[in-house]
């Protein structure tokens, strides 16, 4: 049975996540503020804030503690969205995103790698988002959300180097854009209003996709960036790329 930890696994993607993978594997689920225990083959790891620097050796000590060795797949999924404008952009708001987003990954891979937490052959992925593709900018879509979309595009760059660094251990690094959902993050921020036309996904849709995508995830991938779901919920997609794209989609930088 392959064992799955979720990072971020307390609403949205990572909820389902934990869901998709709890029936064929042990799963390892943290959160800010759930409380920890066992449901099934889910194990859940609280306290765990990614955007605090000892998150990562807090992770490792409570994953000990739970018996968690030779993890098959890391999923990253935490996330923090908060919108600007160029004439209200917001100091407080870029630190959290970027701390979030593309900062504590680094920390959180450094320290279960260097645990020895990770089985011979195993994945990590990342999830971003075409948000943090420079190409797919577009002026249909205009500017702001300064942090959103530049936190993201630091994580793919955090991502290609981690593949880099990680090579020689036979640890694949996927980053990934798992799809435009129907959350509670989308509809804080107002994007509900494009879910119908952008073709958003639930939570549960998006983890079975990117679940089945991880499947054959494997080293001859390993730094690049990728929609499992293809093309059709990425707004500038066809405008920037051209008709005909395939699905997964491998997304330019």
């Amino acid at each position: 049975m392959q064992k799955v930890l979720v990072i971020g696994a307390s609403r949205g993607l990572g909820a389902a996540l934990v869901e998709q993978y709890s029936s064929g594997s042990t799963v390892f689920a943290t959160s800010r503020s759930q409380a920890p225990g066992s449901k099934g083959s889910t194990v859940y790891i609280g306290g765990i804030d990614v955007a605090t620097e000892n998150a990562g050796q807090e992770l490792v000590s409570s994953l000990k503690q739970n018996s968690a060795s030779n993890l098959d797949v890391v999923i990253i999924t935490a996330g923090y969205f908060g919108t600007e404008s160029f004439d209200e952009p917001s100091w407080e708001k870029e630190l959290k995103m970027y701390t979030t987003s593309s900062m504590a990954p680094v920390f959180l891979v450094h320290h279960i790698v260097r645990a020895g937490l990770m089985a011979k052959g195993s994945k990590i992925i990342l999830v971003s988002s075409e948000s943090g593709s420079i190409t797919l900018r577009h002026q249909s879509e205009g500017g702001g959300n300064y942090g959103h979309h530049a936190s993201k595009a630091a994580l793919n760059m955090v991502g290609k180097l981690l593949s880099l660094d990680l090579k020689d251990k036979n640890i694949a690094v996927g980053i990934v854009h798992p799809g435009f959902m129907r959350t509670e993050m989308t509809k804080s921020v107002g994007f509900d209003k494009f879910w119908d036309e952008g073709g958003a996904v639930t939570p549960d849709q998006a983890a079975e996709s990117l679940a089945k995508f991880i499947d054959g995830f494997d080293m001859s991938k390993t730094g690049e960036y990728w929609a499992p779901r293809g093309p059709d919920d990425i707004g500038t997609a066809h405008a920037v790329l051209g008709d005909g794209l395939a699905t997964p989609l491998r997304l330019p930088w």
